[in-house]
Formats: C-alpha cells, structure tokens, sequence
C-alpha cells in the first residue's frame, strides 16, 4: 500500500476577513514525462507545504466565480474553480499546472517549463451544505490524474466554519439492497468474455493510438473473512469513459468508471521503431477486500511488439502478467500507437499464438494431402500389374 500526505484545510477569505471557500482534502497526482532513457511514470503527494495563494478569490456577484488555488513545490498550482444557481453549487472547473523543471518531482526530465491541463467535474453540493466524499475521487485531467481522498470542500460560505449539513458523493451512498441469497458452495464462475470495443486517442497532429480489443481483470486479494481469492473482473465499454495524451514516444488510454482507473501506456523506442505496450497501472474498489483499494502497476513491460506504422493484431487470448496479484486478459486485440494515418489500423503484424495455430490446420491438411497421394499411386501401381501376362487375341 502507499502512504499518502495527510489532509490539510485550506481557506479563501474576502476584505473583510470572510471565509467563502473551505477546502479539506489530501491529494495524489499520477502522470507521466519524457526523460533521455524513455518515458518515465511518477506518482506524487500534495505536501504538507502547500499554500492557499494570493491569487485565490472570493468573486464578484454577476461577475466572476470563487476560486481556490494551492501552490507547492517550485511553481506547481492546483485550482478549483466554483460556480452555481439557485440551489447547488459545484467545483465548474478543475485546473492543475505543474513546472517539469521542477527535478525533486521529475528527475531527470528530457522537458522543461510548466505544462497545464485542465477539466470539468461532479464535484456538487447543495447551497449551505458540505460536500463530503470519505472514497476516492478521482478527476482525469488528460496526461494527470488527480486522487482526492477524504474530501471536504464548501463554497459561498455562510458562516466561517463548513456546515454540519453535507452532501455526499455518489461513491459514498450505499448500493441499493438485494434479496439474500442461500450461500452457494461453488466458487464464483467466471464471467463471460468481455465487449469488444474500439477506443482512440487525439493529439495534436491527430489520432497516436487506436486500440480494439476486450479486457479482462484477474485479480488476486484478501477478503473482509481473510480469505485470498482471485477473481476476474471485465470491462464494460457502455460504463466506461476514456481518455488519454499523446507526446513523441508515449502514448497513454486511460479508462475509468465508478470503481476503476485503468492506464495502458505504449511506448516507441525511436532507435529501432518498435512500439511496444509498456506500462500498465490498476485502481480498483473492491467491496469485499480487507483493503478496498487495490493498486497494482508495471512500468517495465514490453507486450503487444509491432515496427512503427503497422498494426499489432491477435485473435487469441492473451494474458499479460503485470505483478503477482493482477493480469490483464485481453481478447481479440488489434492496436496501433504512433503513426497512425487517417485514423485507420496500418499493416497488421500477426501474433506468435494465431501463427502458432494456424499450424494445425495446415498439418492436417499436408497429411490428408500425402493419403490421398499414396492411395492414388497405389492404384495406379495395381491397375498396371492387372495387365501383366498373356493377352486375349
């Protein structure tokens, strides 16, 4: 498990010394930056440090929105943006720059200069309430994605402290109560092969990854009973978002919904111009784990292997070991990252499995071939010895 910085309580105050703005939260930020040996992930806190800064505001009625900004580091700022109507209030917009010369977060970046991204958000709440999310919430940001946890934030305050009258977040509301079932002694079958479905990605000069396949989680955890158990998961396309960010050697999809955030980060190694899939990253809620957040990640892979500007494509399944409690199962794949012209799949490149298996089928066909070449000079051998000796006259 990782330890993550401790919540801190931020506040934007008026001339008058009014607060308008609470804030109460911890945050994690994970994206990735090009280094001279090749894309490089990196995970990190909002410090301790962290400061509410002067540029933050109250707003102008009719004019402009509240707004909080927190800095740290050397130029990192994290912004959140209100607004409202007549009876919510949400963060409208959240905004996070970060400096990549900054070499105590990003070591030995190939970058400099400071890089913004930016995103709407569910964060709402009713007016003069606290919105509160004890779960995980997570906002994609395109190349960041930004982990509140424990989460207290109101805006348009009424009085200087938040309101004990709150607002939680849809991760927090219990799930809707089913008949209980009889227990069954079986174990839980495995669920039916996932939907394929087609994703993509933009950049600026277009689309960088193309990817169809269908995914499977097979994870390995504890249980509330403390029993290890190993359960596969599939990705359903149609509660499912995606997104991603394209840069000259990484392109990154990143799906999520409810309980899930998925990345899968492909590579090009510009020396050989091979593409490859190099990193995989795992959140998942899981109910009825001892940990409910399962966090699993590999940075080092080197699946999925096509030259740049063909097509990677396999019908078989494929299971891709990422660490020793989580595997992706993938089903009828066909990728393509970098290169990508007109926004279709380049030449295909075959996977070793349907190579492999297309073997069968020629075997038996060069057998059935060399029978029917036997039974026929066999024939021909016996019809020529039935015409030996003498002749009728």
């Amino acid at each position: 498990g990782l330890v993550h910085g401790a919540s801190a309580v931020f506040v934007v105050k008026n001339g008058n010394g009014t607060a308008c703005v609470m804030a109460d939260f911890s945050a994690t930020f994970l994206t990735s930056y090009d280094t001279r040996s090749g894309p490089q992930n990196i995970s990190f806190d909002l410090p301790p440090g962290a400061e509410v800064s002067n540029s933050s505001s109250c707003g102008k009625e009719n004019a402009s929105d509240p707004s909080l900004m927190i800095t740290f580091g050397r130029g990192h700022m994290l912004t959140l943006t209100f607004t409202r109507n007549a009876t919510r209030y949400k963060v409208q917009l959240m905004r996070f720059a970060y400096n990549l010369s900054d070499t105590d977060i990003f070591p030995n970046s190939s970058s400099t200069g400071v890089k913004t991204v930016e995103s709407v958000t569910d964060i709402k709440a009713d007016i003069n309430k606290t919105y509160r999310c004890v779960s995980d919430t997570r906002v994609h940001l395109g190349s960041v994605t930004v982990t509140l946890r424990h989460t207290a934030i109101q805006a348009y305050l009424s009085g200087s402290n938040f309101s004990r009258e709150e607002t939680r977040c849809e991760q927090d509301l219990p799930t809707p109560a089913t008949p209980t079932a009889p227990p069954r002694p079986s174990p839980t079958p495995a669920p039916a092969s996932p939907t394929v479905f087609r994703y993509s990605v933009n950049g600026t000069n277009g689309t960088c990854l193309l990817v169809s396949m269908g995914l499977q989680l097979n994870v390995t955890y504890r249980t509330v009973d403390n029993k290890t158990v190993t359960r596969e998961f599939n990705v359903n396309p149609e509660n499912t978002t995606f997104g991603g960010s394209c840069s000259a050697t990484l392109a990154t999809l990143d799906l999520s919904d409810r309980n899930l955030l998925l990345l899968l980060q492909f590579s090009m190694n510009e020396s050989s111009s091979r593409v490859f899939l190099q990193g995989v990253q795992l959140n998942l809620t899981l109910p009825d784990a001892k940990d409910r957040s399962f966090t699993a990640a590999n940075s080092s892979l080197r699946a999925l292997q096509a030259t740049a500007g063909n097509s990677y494509k396999c019908n078989a399944e494929q299971r891709l070991h990422v660490t020793s409690t989580f595997s992706l199962n993938m089903f009828r794949v066909w990728v393509q990252a970098f290169r990508v012209d007109g926004g279709k799949f380049g030449p295909v490149e075959e996977c070793q499995l349907d190579e492999n298996s297309m073997l069968i089928p020629i075997a038996v066909g060069g057998a059935l071939a060399g029978l029917v070449l036997i039974v026929l000079i066999a024939y021909l051998i016996g019809r020529k010895r039935s015409h030996a000796g003498y002749q009728t006259i």
